[in-house]
């Protein structure tokens, strides 16, 4: 049986975190930004937390089940 590769394209949008979780970047913070609202783009930065739903998905993708 060859090895599990990790998708290249889960490998740079996400990162585990210490405990275990799945952070993420929010979307929507590439360009038309001046429609939004200063709070709205500085809440946008921030990252996220993948949620538990999607965890068993793209811990597929990165090759850790």
């Amino acid at each position: 049986m060859p090895k599990m590769k990790t998708k290249a394209s889960a490998k740079k949008r996400f990162s585990i975190t210490g405990s275990g979780k799945i952070k993420r970047k929010h979307a929507f913070k590439s360009h038309i930004l001046t429609k939004k609202t200063k709070k709205q783009k500085r809440n946008l930065t921030a990252t996220g937390i993948v949620a538990k739903s999607d965890e068993s998905n793209i811990k597929l993708c990165l090759a850790m089940k």
